[in-house]
């Protein structure tokens, strides 16, 4: 399961004129069954919303007024997401004759076309205040807040990822909640903007639009959809003919091999960035302490002191944070022995949350040896999200080499490579005779696409062209002086 979360707009999308049919409860219902969250992000005030909306205990969380207020179903408890506008602005739109007018417990209502007395208050008044449009309606509020704000802190309550979030709206004001989300989509109702915006657009209206993508979701995990999401792709790097090459972030499990020091790391490091600048949660389990300073991702583990598993799940309940593991502490024996305690832990926070979203493991030849391997009790047929690294493909546990959907040679000849790789899958050797290459070039080969091997100059991480630029520069100062 790759989606936890629905999170839907309420007027016009989950409701028709303030009404949740008793089909579109229904199909909430059999959502929540199937142990995926609700999350209601509405422009509404919520003591309305409150009013209209009886059923509102399905949801884990609601964010209201447009994502300036976040609401607990379950303890009735109610957080403000920002500041209320100064009551000189409230006096302000009174005295100027704007009608109607209601004030939340941050926005501000109204209706057009009033926003153009509304625009002229704020700028009158020095304001750092937006006006936000929902077909008529005008919301007043703090600049950066809307429903895409409000959504990401609700995911952060409850401990789960934008990117297996699903969002649905219909408005003007939908634009932030669907870039908030991995996969978001548009009622057949919703406005046209939205909808060439949006990932997906349904066949139905309001409710009946949303009951027609939970009855998708429940059959498939929306799988049809996941080829529209141009946001998803990761950068590896360019092939010969000038074309990107990219892995899917959502469906892929690789391994990176070659000899020592043959940039392995380089290629590694580089879609480490990629991924964690792109908000996925990484676990990196590393055996020998090789990589244990990154910006931005958290190290539990040294040479004086092993890693804790119970400390490992409490930097990994936080969707934010990536983390490297490092198992240098513990004797060269223990280690496929603790990786082994934790990997079904792992997967069980997975089937969860969807987290950590990349599991990548150094020296995997060591981790999961192929004549060791009833230390891992079982290894599940589909195994996404994994990069194994490694020198010896032949000496990896075959039933993760099986899961696997393609590799990436990193060798002056790779050729060798990539047959121990097919052996070990099942698979007849796609190369019988040297690959050409360039220098600096891997070689990909991605199990059941349209062609062999090929050639890919990797996209140096970011890190490494920092040193590069560092160096230059160092290097000008001497020559300076």
């Amino acid at each position: 399961m790759h989606y936890f979360a629905l999170a839907c707009d309420f007027d016009q999308t989950l409701a028709n004129l303030g009404v949740v049919a008793k089909s579109t409860l229904g199909a909430l219902e059999r959502l929540l069954a199937s142990g995926r969250k609700l999350l209601l992000v509405t422009g509404r005030q919520l003591d309305d919303l409150l009013r209209v909306f009886p059923q509102i205990s399905m949801f884990d969380r609601v964010v209201a007024e447009n994502g300036a207020v976040l609401f607990r179903p379950a303890t009735g408890e109610t957080k403000l997401l920002a500041e209320a506008p100064p009551q000189a602005f409230i006096d302000a739109l009174h005295r100027r004759g704007v009608a109607p007018l209601s004030s939340g417990l941050v926005v501000v209502d109204s209706r057009e076309p009033e926003d153009a007395k509304i625009l002229a208050v704020i700028r009158d008044l020095g304001l750092e205040l937006q006006v936000i449009y929902n077909k008529g309606a005008v919301m007043v509020l703090p600049l950066g807040v809307n429903k895409g704000t409000g959504l990401l802190a609700a995911l952060s309550e409850i401990g789960l990822s934008h990117h297996n979030t699903v969002t649905m709206g219909d408005a003007e004001n939908d634009h932030a909640l669907l870039n908030a989300g991995e996969c978001g989509i548009a009622v057949s109702n919703a406005i046209e903007t939205l909808k060439e915006r949006a990932d997906f657009t349904c066949s139905s209206p309001d409710g009946k639009g949303v009951e027609e993508i939970i009855d998708w979701l429940l059959l498939d995990d929306l799988r049809g959809v996941q080829n529209r999401l141009m946001r998803q792709p990761i950068l590896l790097g360019i092939a010969a003919d000038g074309t990107k090459v990219s892995i899917d972030s959502y469906d892929s499990s690789f391994v990176i091999a070659g000899p020592s020091s043959s940039g392995k790391s380089t290629v590694m490091i580089g879609l480490l960035e990629r991924l964690t600048q792109s908000d996925f949660q990484v676990c990196l389990i590393d055996p020998e302490g090789d990589n244990s300073h990154f910006e931005n991702i958290v190290t539990l583990g040294s040479s004086e002191r092993p890693p804790n598993i119970a400390e490992i799940f409490q930097i990994l309940n936080n969707p934010k944070s990536s983390l490297i593991v490092n198992l240098l502490g513990l004797p060269l024996a223990d280690r496929p022995l603790f990786f082994a305690s934790l990997f079904p832990k792992l997967l069980e926070l997975r089937a969860k949350t969807g987290r950590p979203h990349w599991i990548i493991l150094d020296e995997a030849h060591h981790l999961l040896p192929r004549e060791r391997g009833q230390a891992i009790a079982a290894i599940p047929q589909e195994l996404s999200g994994f990069i194994l690294i490694t020198v010896h493909v032949e000496s990896v546990l075959e039933a993760a080499l099986k899961s696997m959907t393609g590799i990436i040679a990193v060798d002056a000849s790779p050729e060798e490579t990539i047959r121990h790789f097919s052996s070990a899958v099942g698979m007849p050797p796609p190369v019988y005779s040297p690959l050409p290459s360039r220098r600096g070039d891997v070689f990909v080969w991605l199990l059941g696409g349209p062609h062999g091997p090929m050639a890919v100059h990797v996209q140096p991480p970011k890190s490494e062209i920092r040193r590069h630029r560092r160096k230059y520069a160092e290097g000008k100062l001497r020559d300076a002086s």
